[in-house]
């Protein structure tokens, strides 16, 4: 994670107290020790999320693909190949894919629950990606979404 906007911040929490090399989907999705902190302050489902760790590794493995000489990316997947089983088992599996879209559901803690799009936009020469969240239009999630950029978190909750 390289950036995100108050939106992203009003809907999962500031990822801020990550440190900069933990701010990263694959270590978010497959954490390979106790101390592991995730980007979201507040609980996020997935709608199937078989296939999003399924998307989510191999879209690393087409990155590995592209970048072959890049250190910071092989002792990535290391680390999780050795660290985390679930990582491990779909690795094996070879499968190459762009990660595009997943579902997800915030238990957003001044909103309630917010079920989201996230469609991932993909620069296709850097491999740098943007993911979009939002809601259906016209939804209780949109009006949701729009009150959590307004309200933010309860207070005391750190954000």
């Amino acid at each position: 994670m390289v950036w995100w906007n108050h939106r992203w911040a009003a809907l999962l929490g500031d990822p801020s107290a990550a440190p900069p090399r933990m701010r990263n989907f694959a270590r978010d999705r497959f954490p390979v020790d106790a101390d592991h902190i995730s980007l979201a302050r507040w609980p996020v489902t997935d709608a199937d999320p078989d296939t999003t760790d399924a998307a989510l590794v191999s879209d690393l493995r087409r990155a590995t693909g592209r970048f072959p000489r890049d250190s910071r990316l092989a002792a990535l997947v290391r680390d999780l190949n050795a660290g985390n089983a679930r990582f491990a088992e779909l690795w094996a599996a070879g499968e190459v894919a762009a990660n595009r879209e997943v579902h997800k559901t915030v238990d957003h803690p001044s909103v309630g629950a917010v079920t989201v799009d996230c469609d991932v936009l993909t620069d296709g020469d850097t491999e740098l990606k943007i993911v979009i969240m939002t809601a259906a239009p016209g939804s209780e999630d949109e009006t949701k979404l729009h009150l959590a950029t307004v309200v933010g978190p309860p207070a005391g909750t750190r954000n």
